[in-house]
């Protein structure tokens, strides 16, 4: 599958649906303090870059760069439509928010994702791209619910 990615468009009502589910995956996961997604509000900020994957049937994937300080971006909302899942949806979003980053000239990107089973296959995808396990960043706290990683960003 090669899905179209594109700039989200905060005001399609499949992307709330879409970040909605994602939320709502998270839940059972983790306590509430221990749950790091960002919701459409907060997605659809001047310092966030957000993209869609999309398919002839809608919505497959998401991803977006929040900026922590010069040069450091978060990795957030990244998410595969669970009928699109193992298609390479995740992997193509990843090498373009890392591509975006590269061209920006952004030195370091990390991630929080969560330390339980269910997270292992993105463990895993960020571990293949070069993510390495780092200390919480920014305002993260160590949480036993959290695996925090991060990656150095240079021009290929």
């Amino acid at each position: 599958m090669h899905p179209t990615i594109s700039r989200a468009d905060f005001t399609d009502p499949r992307l709330a649906a879409f970040l909605q589910a994602h939320l709502d995956d998270l839940a059972p996961t983790a306590p509430p303090e221990s749950r790091h997604a960002l919701d459409l509000a907060a997605l659809d900020s001047p310092r966030v870059r957000m993209w869609v994957a999309a398919a002839p049937d809608g919505i497959v994937g998401t991803t977006a760069l929040a900026a922590l300080d010069a040069g450091h971006e978060e990795l957030k909302s990244m998410r595969t439509e669970p009928r699109a899942r193992g298609r390479e949806v995740a992997s193509a979003l990843l090498v373009h928010a890392l591509d975006d980053a590269r061209s920006r000239g952004v030195a370091r990107v990390s991630l929080e994702t969560g330390s339980m089973e269910f997270f292992a296959p993105a463990r895993s995808l960020y571990a293949g791209a070069g993510f390495v396990p780092c200390e919480p960043f920014g305002s993260y706290v160590e949480d036993p619910h959290s695996t925090f990683m991060t990656l150095e960003v240079t021009r290929r």
